[in-house]
């Protein structure tokens, strides 16, 4: 089952010592009095047990497990607490070639430390099988699901399971979390709604694509087709009383993450799924598109709107330059106008002015 989720090489990571930062290196691998009291070697422990002690000892807290390979811990850490010990960091080498003298030394430093061990069956392991769960409830994705419960053990100072123990937890939360998804929305599942959902993936040939492939297509703009369209969505997704359905008892996480499933996968992925699984999502899906398909109405409307302002602003604006430039034109001819007909030098012929009165009678 864990095999399916994480390959073999990222299996060996997880179990295995990672590289160790400046950080890291100076807060887990610095030994206190209490902490050499404790690895003394009146216990009859050599350099080997002693070195070796330590590097448990620092691991535990570091990782919230330790390696089976004690000796394959970072060289920068090891020669730091061999330092410390007054040990050579070679003698590490040959630590840990009876497992028992591991094993014990972890529960030494466990007890030493106030950790315990989470064996099969133990309540410790029951509770996290529920953290599990109702995390899986809220996110799908192994890895995260992994960590949040290396996180949740070390916070509780638990020794981390073997990596394929917990692997296979995380893969049974996530199928729980499919099973537990279905029953908390099969009620919503009439006849009436299945059929509304399955002639999601149908062909439409109007459309040319699948009504679900035409209800998460985006617009490109504000046209007044755009505005259309989004419109129709709207209208066809309150048919199917979409803006109706109440998705509340699923947590909003998993819900935005069967919403997202669905928006991506292909036609054929979603019809070859199980109904347990197909049907929440696709119930995610319209219920999620029921809300942003208001927002996209509202957003291409005003958007349209406003750019019908904008060209009528435009046009407005272009307007009065053109009126604008009349005027300044028209000013230009009457400053040169003006002075012409107000000259008295000037015969009233030569510009086309009428003759004054005295001239007519004359």
């Amino acid at each position: 089952m864990s095999t399916r989720m994480f390959s073999e090489d990222q299996l060996e990571r997880l179990r295995s010592y990672p590289d160790i930062g400046r950080d890291d290196l100076i807060r887990y691998f610095t030994l206190t009095p209490a902490d050499v009291a404790f690895i003394d070697p009146g216990r009859g422990r050599g350099p080997t047990d002693r070195l070796g002690l330590a590097v448990q000892l620092a691991t535990l807290p570091w990782l919230g497990f330790v390696p089976d390979e004690v000796n394959s811990a970072p060289p920068a850490a090891v020669a730091r607490l061999a330092e410390r010990l007054g040990v050579d960091p070679a003698v590490l080498a040959e630590y840990g070639q009876r497992e028992q003298t591991r094993s014990d030394h972890l529960r030494l430093v466990s007890g030493y430390l106030g950790w315990k061990s989470a064996p099969a069956g133990s309540t410790a392991m029951k509770e996290l099988d529920q953290f599990l769960l109702d995390r899986a409830m809220e996110h799908d994705s192994p890895t995260l699901l992994f960590n949040l419960a290396t996180e949740y053990l070390m916070a509780a100072k638990t020794i981390r399971p073997g990596v394929t123990t917990l692997a296979k937890m995380v893969a049974t939360a996530r199928t729980s979390a499919t099973v537990l998804a279905w029953e908390k929305v099969a009620h919503l599942l009439t006849d009436e709604r299945r059929g509304d959902l399955d002639r999601l993936l149908m062909y439409d040939a109007g459309r040319k694509m699948t009504r679900l492939a035409w209800l998460i297509k985006a617009a490109t703009d504000a046209s007044a087709t755009s505005v259309k369209t989004a419109v129709d969505k709207l209208l066809y997704l309150r048919n199917m009383d979409a803006h109706t359905l109440d998705m509340s008892v699923l947590a909003a996480e998993r819900r935005r993450f069967l919403a997202s499933v669905g928006r991506r996968s292909t036609n054929q992925a979603l019809e070859r799924r199980e109904e347990q699984r197909r049907y929440p999502i696709l119930l995610a899906v319209v219920t999620q598109s029921a809300i942003d398909q208001v927002d996209e109405v509202v957003m291409l409307f005003d958007q349209a709107v406003s750019a019908r302002e904008s060209r009528a602003k435009s046009k407005t604006d272009e307007a009065l330059i053109e009126r604008a430039k009349a005027g300044e034109a028209r000013q230009l001819l009457l400053d040169v106008i003006l002075p012409v007909l107000a000259d008295p030098a000037i015969p009233d012929e030569q510009i086309g002015r009428p003759a004054a009165q005295h001239d007519r009678d004359e």
